[in-house]
């Protein structure tokens, strides 16, 4: 454990930004795996709407710097993709 309080402080940061990093990943996988599944089952239309909401999810991680913008325009182009390619 650290002994001085703005250690202790960074230490109690780090949680607290680790806790909503990983939420706002797990939120953003659950959308792409509803987004995935709508398409397995042949949906088009609900899966544009996930589609959507996949984008917006990307968008903003990038924006809070929980992942890289390239990172997240791969994902766009490869889940573009297979709507693309279900319609």
């Amino acid at each position: 454990m650290p002994q001085r309080k703005t250690k202790i402080k960074s230490m109690k940061l780090d949680k607290i930004r680790r806790m909503r990093n990983r939420r706002v990943k797990q939120e953003l996988q659950k959308a792409i795996k509803k987004y995935l599944s709508l398409l397995s089952v042949k949906e088009i239309e609900n899966a544009k709407k996930a589609f959507g909401e996949v984008m917006s999810k990307l968008d903003k991680a990038v924006k809070k710097g929980i992942i890289k913008k390239n990172t997240a325009s791969r994902r766009k182009s490869r889940l573009s993709l297979k709507l693309k390619t279900q319609a």
